[in-house]
């Protein structure tokens, strides 16, 4: 499947249905009076949130969006039948925006969430409405209020407790799809990845959290180089970042300058993201090189204040110690986040 990640969409609500001008006119009933009825309001347009939906895809196909106009008003009193509700679903972590002004009308993240977000258009009533004792014969009726419309941009953030950052070739993938059910592409030449993915990641016997594999960090992905803010807002969401940094031959750049540089690019995508957990994974513990190599780094993270990991996600080695860490982690952030908003209640 196609990852869509924004898309420009026109959508309207339905107007409102014309009222009727009509009169009674049956025989041995003379001067029947104004029978008129009023016309059908439009359709209101709602956005729900599907978890079975993954991607804006479907928007790249169907670009106009407009709910069913209410009907005219007829004879006989006879009102109008109101037109159908639409609505659109969209996957978790969708943002819309008004495309003209820019404004965020809606962040839509909880499962079953549904959004008012254009209301239809009042049908207008007919000329029995108008009848009074000084005018029994109104010829008055009121057209229906068009629906609103607007020109949408949506935008999906990925929904994931973990992200899985570092520079290209460093082992994301990988380790995925040891640790989930995933299948990203795997290859030996960076940039393999050009979609991000998510995986459930189980730990505890019977827990679970989502992983997300973020691609196209490198220097400069903050101003857009390599696949750059394209998939830098992907991480925001996130509650811990699992950084991997690969101390092997096979990766060009010194290992902390490479780890300082990531961790610059998320600084200055968004302040906030470095103030994260960040736990650092150093990959490719098969190789006789890195296990060499990683005592002399260990040190220089730990001074750091950051929680170190040696894993080998080819042969399986610490992967399953660090997604109990992990785990153990997110249930400790869950519970202070928790008690903080217990705390704020009046």
């Amino acid at each position: 499947m196609k990852f869509v990640d924004e898309v420009k969409i026109h959508v309207k609500s339905g107007d409102g249905g014309r009222g009727c001008l009509s009169f009674r006119r049956e025989k041995f009933i003379p001067l029947g009076g104004p029978n008129g009825g009023d016309g059908g309001n439009g359709g209101n347009v709602w956005f729900r949130v599907d978890n079975s939906l993954s991607t804006l895809l479907d928007f790249r196909y169907k670009v106009h969006y407009k709910a069913e106009r209410g009907a005219h008003g007829m004879g006989k009193n006879c009102h109008g039948k109101g037109g159908e509700d639409l609505y659109i679903s969209v996957p978790p972590g969708t943002l819309i925006y008004d495309d003209d002004s820019g404004e965020l009308l809606a962040d839509l993240t909880e499962k079953g969430q549904e959004i008012l977000l254009l209301k239809g258009g009042m049908g207008g009533r007919g000329n029995a409405r108008f009848a009074t004792s000084t005018n029994r014969a109104p010829r008055h009726v009121q057209p229906g209020i068009p629906g609103e419309e607007r020109n949408l941009r949506l935008q999906l953030k990925l929904l994931a407790d973990v992200g899985l950052v570092g520079m290209p070739n460093a082992g994301k993938s990988t380790l995925i799809s040891v640790v989930s059910a995933a299948r990203p592409k795997i290859a030996d030449y960076p940039f393999t990845t050009l979609i991000p993915n998510l995986g459930v990641v189980s730990y505890g016997g019977y827990k679970s959290f989502v992983m997300a594999d973020i691609p196209g960090l490198i220097k400069g992905a903050s101003e857009g180089h390599g696949l750059g803010t394209r998939f830098l807002r992907h991480v925001e969401r996130t509650n811990l970042f699992l950084h991997l940094v690969d101390i092997s031959s096979m990766q060009e750049g010194d290992p902390i300058e490479n780890f300082e540089t990531i961790n610059h690019e998320l600084e200055r995508h968004d302040p906030e993201l470095l103030a994260k957990l960040q736990f650092v994974v150093l990959t490719k513990q098969d190789i006789t090189e890195v296990r060499e190599k990683q005592q002399e780094l260990i040190p220089y993270f730990e001074q750091r204040g950051y929680q170190v990991f040696c894993i080998s996600a080819v042969t399986g080695e610490g992967t399953r110690p660090l997604v109990e860490a992990v785990g153990l982690e997110l249930e400790r952030l869950r519970q202070a986040s928790d008690s903080e908003t217990t705390l704020e209640l009046p």
